[in-house]
């Protein structure tokens, strides 16, 4: 652990690996929200998604939902999410869209058809996109939502999009659940780890690492997580996990805020693998607070690994052509 002093002394530059443009509803408060919260919180770089999915208003509830978990009604694959986010970051000047990172998420993981409209997109705006996700396979209780079948990583569909996500060079971020709710085992893994095998020139981004909040209601923390985390990165070179905020309690940081010390050796030993996410949905007042709560646990990293983390790795995963 470093010293006070030195850890105090310490102000991150920050990017962004995990940002959602939109909610669930495809709302926004819209871009100079945005750039004034990055602003405002030393967060230099940006990765910006969409939301694959539009939460149903359904015709007999009163009252409209404010989250995809707000009633039973379903949820639908939305695909002009992604034009919303390119027209926010076409209408910048080019200084502006330069900290921005734009990723392709509307498509159904589901669909052989996907690919090729994820070609479509990127042939409509060269150069524009240069990351494909977030991909929701599985999502909690919004999996059952989805209309249609069951999301996996592991499925035909996905396998053309991790194919063409080599061709183009493109990082691939992925929600998938390790487990269910109630299962104390990997019961997903399969899912996650046949793809990391079966396409290793494929960047992935492990959301979460697989974890949630609502897997977290049911199990507070998952000893599993650790240890798998040990194996597969030190089999899978092209596995990147997003530390966003499922993760940082109650696994990088214990119930007093003190980081762990298993988890910064983990950290340590893949310096360049991991990075910091923010997963705000469509409003940006938190922002600078989710990546803020990550400094405990930078500051008790030596500095070169810190930093990286914080800001470099995220860039390092971007098209080499970036």
């Amino acid at each position: 652990m470093l010293p006070l002093a030195a850890a105090q002394a310490r102000d991150y530059i920050y990017s962004d690996a995990h940002l959602h443009y939109v909610d669930f509803f495809q709302e926004t408060q819209g871009m100079q929200a945005l750039l004034k919260a990055m602003a405002d919180n030393r967060i230099e770089q940006a990765m910006i998604s969409g939301i694959p999915v539009a939460k149903k208003w359904h015709e007999d509830e009163p009252k409209r939902p404010r989250y995809y978990a707000g009633d039973d009604a379903g949820a639908y694959w939305y695909s002009a999410t992604d034009v919303l986010v390119a027209a926010a970051v076409k209408q910048l000047p080019a200084e502006q869209r330069r900290r921005l990172h734009p990723f392709l998420s509307g498509f159904n993981p589901n669909d052989k058809n996907s690919a090729a409209h994820i070609q479509r997109m990127l042939d409509l705006d060269p150069g524009l996109w240069q990351g494909i996700g977030e991909v929701f396979t599985r999502h909690d209780d919004l999996t059952a939502l989805i209309d249609g079948d069951t999301p996996r990583a592991n499925n035909e569909a996905m396998a053309k999009v991790y194919r063409l996500a080599a061709k183009h060079d493109l990082p691939v971020m992925l929600h998938s659940n390790i487990t269910s709710k109630r299962e104390r085992n990997p019961l997903y893994l399969a899912e996650i780890e046949e793809p990391l095998g079966q396409h290793p020139q494929t960047r992935f981004i492990w959301a979460h690492a697989g974890t949630s909040a609502e897997i977290h209601r049911h199990q507070e923390r998952l000893e599993f997580l650790l240890p798998t985390l040990e194996r597969l990165l030190e089999r899978y070179p092209n596995l990147y996990i997003d530390l966003s905020w499922s993760l940082l309690t109650p696994y990088l940081l214990d119930e007093q805020g003190t980081p762990r010390r298993e988890w910064l050796r983990l950290v340590e030993r893949y310096a360049e693998r991991f990075m910091l996410g923010s997963d705000v949905v469509g409003r940006f007042d938190k922002l600078g607070r989710e990546l803020h709560g990550f400094d405990g646990f930078l500051d008790a990293l030596p500095a070169e690994v810190a930093r990286k983390v914080a800001h470099d790795n995220f860039l390092a995963v971007l098209p080499a052509s970036r």
